[in-house]
């Protein structure tokens, strides 16, 4: 199962996990408990319960780079274009925009 840090405007905003039944995202409370914390989207509004999907949720889907760039993203990184997970990591760290994608560290949980 693989992590990520979700960032607005270089603040950690919550984390992306990728599960066996799909993808979970939760704000972090410290970022909740901020006067200006922002939604990362319309479709994922602030609130302390997580969210959960059977597919990568669509604002996370549309960070991902289309067409020539995903292209080249594929064939630098060996990366299966159905591994929505594994582009969003790898292209995402410095997107366009306040939205970050930063992969988390590993734990033996």
């Amino acid at each position: 199962m693989r992590k990520a840090e979700v960032y607005i405007q270089k603040r950690l905003a919550g984390i992306l996990e990728e599960t066996d039944s799909g993808y979970h995202f939760a704000y972090s409370s410290d970022y909740l408990n901020l006067d200006d914390a922002a939604a990362v989207s319309l479709s994922l509004p602030l609130q302390p319960e997580p969210f959960e999907d059977k597919r990568l949720f669509p604002f996370f889907d549309g960070l991902i780079p289309e067409g020539w760039l995903l292209d080249i993203a594929e064939a630098t990184w060996k990366l299966n274009p159905r591994d929505r997970m594994g582009l969003l990591l790898a292209c995402c760290r410095d997107c366009i925009g306040a939205v970050s994608i930063i992969q988390a560290e590993e734990s033996n949980e």
